[in-house]
């Protein structure tokens, strides 16, 4: 018996019967069966050595290239949803590697300087931008030179999923969650791990202080970073198990401390006079970078599309921020005169 039957065997043996089991996956393209192992663990593995995961170390999560070395980016909230996801999937006894190949993958396709760039492409493109549908862009086109990584049915299913924007947390239609519980739990430890390391972030940058977070918040969720992440994490496994696994949920209480957490993020921080100052200054790099390639669009190779815009905005949402500046410094600002 090959080492991957042997795991899809204990999969079998030991996760709820409400867990998507590995042998059961399928995938976009042709099946690729491995002998050491599952199918989700091969997603997780292609993810993890394509190159738009190596670029999310350089992206932005709300800071703007930041020096301080602590503060985080795209990358670090990506291993933080993964991290809490997996704690929820094996209390739950769902398919960890699954939810972990889904958080790892959810971001890819996200801009450089956060959503400030996601929403300058939503605004320039003709058919708009959001970052889930291109991370899943990212995965079945734009990586290993147009062949894809081939991951996925669930995977795929699970990251063009997982966003929620200012929208519901939970949403009253069905049709808008994952298809697995695996996805639904990416979903929702997506806003634990932000909101919590965003709050971390804004008093590191000194726009918030610890008291400035509303007391009846902190009252149900906890008044520290871990204790906010345990709040969170238990209510949703307690939650989910009193539902009958019907679909991953919050207890009401915390769901709505959570809500109230976020509407204080965007008010506070998101929002704030100082982080949007640097919002319009990124808003204008990349403005102005899209007017140059579809000015000149020859200086892109045309690859993955024949449409003009199409490749500008895959070209620019692969940008890292610091790529993103460099690139602008070339094309607009002076440089030194040398005299020989």
């Amino acid at each position: 018996m090959l080492i991957r039957q042997k795991l899809e065997r204990i999969e079998r043996e030991t996760l709820s019967p409400h867990a998507f089991l590995s042998e059961n996956a399928t995938r976009r393209k042709t099946p690729d069966l491995d002998d050491v192992r599952t199918a989700f663990m091969r997603d997780r593995d292609r993810i993890i050595h394509c190159k738009a995961f190596r670029r999310l170390k350089h992206k932005t999560q709300v800071f703007f290239s930041p020096t301080g070395d602590h503060y985080r980016t795209r990358m670090t909230h990506t291993l933080e949803v993964a991290q809490i996801a997996r704690t929820i999937a094996a209390a739950l006894l769902l398919n960890e590697n699954l939810t972990e190949a889904i958080a790892l993958g959810h971001d890819l396709g996200h801009t450089p300087f956060g959503h400030a760039g996601e929403a300058v492409l939503n605004k320039r493109s003709k058919r708009g931008f959001k970052h889930w549908i291109q991370s899943l862009r990212v995965v079945d086109v734009l990586e290993r030179d147009g062949e894809g990584l081939n991951l996925t049915d669930q995977v795929r299913d699970g990251i063009l999923k997982h966003s929620k924007g200012k929208g519901p947390i939970i949403p009253e239609d069905p049709t808008q969650l994952p298809s697995t519980l695996e996805g639904q739990i990416v979903r929702i430890a997506d806003i634990i791990a932000y909101v919590n390391h965003d709050i971390d972030d804004a008093i590191r940058a000194g726009i918030i202080s610890h008291d400035d977070i509303p007391k009846r918040i902190a009252d149900v969720l906890g008044s520290s970073h871990s204790q906010r992440i345990a709040t969170m994490v238990k209510s949703t496994i307690k939650a989910t198990v009193n539902a009958d696994y019907r679909f991953v949920l919050i207890e009401s209480d915390v769901l709505q401390a959570l809500d109230e957490l976020r509407d204080f993020l965007f008010e506070r921080v998101y929002y704030s006079e100082r982080v949007m100052e640097e919002v319009s200054k990124a808003s204008k790099v990349l403005n102005d970078l899209f007017d140059y390639f579809m000015e000149h669009p020859d200086e892109i190779k045309k690859r993955f599309s024949n449409d003009n815009e199409t490749v500008v905005v895959d070209y620019i949402s692969g940008m890292t921020d610091r790529f993103a500046l460099n690139l602008y410094s070339q094309l607009f600002l002076p440089k030194p005169w040398e005299v020989v």
